[in-house]
Order: C-alpha cells, then structure tokens, then sequence
C-alpha cells in the first residue's frame, strides 16, 4: 500500500504540493470514489486510479538504457558537470532514478539506469560475475603475451589484483590496437588503469554490453530508452 499523492508525484503529475491541489480539485479518482486525501493509501496493483478522468498505468520501477556520451557524468547530481540523468526525459525524473555503476566522464556506451536497488546490488556485486564488455583503443601494439597477463589478473597502480579479464585482439599493429576487454568488476578508471599496469594507454573506450545486454545501435550518443519486458527478465535471471 501507498500514498495516492507518492503514487501520483512518482507517475509525473506534480510535486506533493501539485497532487494535492489536484485532489482538492476533485479530479482523481479510486476505484470509482473521489479521493481528498493526500494520505489515502492504496495498493496501486489492484485499484483503478484515474486523473481528470483518464486511468493511469502505475509502475514502480523503470529500466532504461542509455548510448552515454562523452563528457557526461555517470550520477544523479553533480556541482560541475551535466549527468546521465539530466539528459533523459523528465518524466523520468520523479521515480528518483540512478544509474547503475558507472562509465568514466569520458567513456561512451551502454548504461543501465533504474530505481530498482536489488537489481542494481545484483548487476554490480563482482560474486555474480556479470560480464561487461568494452571496445577499446589503444596507444601500442597489443600481443599475446598480454592477453595471457590479463587472463591471469592484472596487478593495478594500488596494488589490487584484478579478477581474470578476457583480451580480444581485433587489430593490432605498431600505431596501436583495437581490442574488445571482458570484465567483471567495475573498479575506478579499471580498463585504463589494466592497460596502463602493461604500459599502453587506452585513447578511446566503449562499453558495448552488460550482461544479457548489448549496445543498441540505433541509439545515438546521448539517447536512451525503456527495456524491453523480455530485456528485464533477462536481467533479473542473473
């Protein structure tokens, strides 16, 4: 059970201060009866709740995934830099969403963005070795003998072994390399730093899966849109 005024604010139609006016107004509705009170609890799931005569489609959570853009910020609120969140819809904005992990300032790709914690504790915990996948491009030439070192586990700049990571070599010659990178972990700059643990640096970094998801190609930079039931479920099989 809820309060029809948090309901209402979550679903975009006003502040608290906004869905009470309404209610005053008489304009919503619960199961046929004029609601009042801003403090009527009801189960969402089960009433039929119209506003200005039109039922709303009441939900909890949402899922949305995201082509990031370069110099975006992978959080809900910064005092310097636009987020993630500023770029995605409005109505959006009243389910308090977040994303889940993070993409350096920098890099581009696939980002989850939710109000659902439990999936977000699932999809990050490295215990349930959810593979996230990036496309990367690098100053030097990349060899077999490096995909061996990441298969190991990388030692970074602060001491932590990296759990094994997966090296593909797409293209590698003396002006650099294209590689596609499997990790399970999402520690600060990590890519980079595991590149920079071998001495090459990454110049250009996208995340092109997460899990069960893979980047859509029809979102441009900076667009972003609802999962799929199908997407979700694959999500919370994990």
């Amino acid at each position: 059970m809820e309060r029809i005024d948090k309901i209402l604010s979550n679903l975009g139609h006003g502040t608290r201060k906004e869905v009470k006016a309404l209610l005053k107004k008489g304009l919503v509705e619960i199961d046929g009866v004029i609601a009042s009170d801003s403090a009527t609890k009801v189960d969402p799931d089960k009433a039929v709740i119209k506003v200005s005569g039109e039922e709303i489609n009441y939900r909890k959570y949402i899922y949305l995934i995201m082509n990031k853009p370069a110099g975006v910020v992978s959080a809900t609120v910064d005092k310097h830099d636009e987020t993630v969140i500023d770029l995605i819809d409005h109505e959006y904005h009243a389910f308090d969403p977040f994303p889940i992990g993070r993409l350096d300032k920098d890099t581009v790709g696939l980002l989850l963005i939710t109000n659902d914690g439990e999936l977000n504790h699932k999809l990050i915990a490295p215990k349930n070795h959810v593979n996230k996948v990036y496309y990367a491009e690098i100053n030097k030439f990349v060899d077999a003998g490096n995909v061996n070192t990441f298969k190991k586990g990388v030692v970074i700049d602060d001491g932590y072994k990296c759990m094994p990571a997966i090296l593909d070599i797409i293209n590698a010659d003396e002006n650099g390399s294209e590689v596609l990178i499997t990790i399970q972990e999402g520690k600060f700059h990590q890519v980079k730093r595991m590149f920079e643990s071998i001495d090459k640096k990454v110049v250009f970094l996208r995340r092109v899966s997460f899990g069960p998801l893979k980047l859509d190609e029809d979102l441009l930079e900076g667009q972003c849109r609802e999962l799929s039931e199908q997407e979700i479920s694959l999500l919370k099989e994990i």
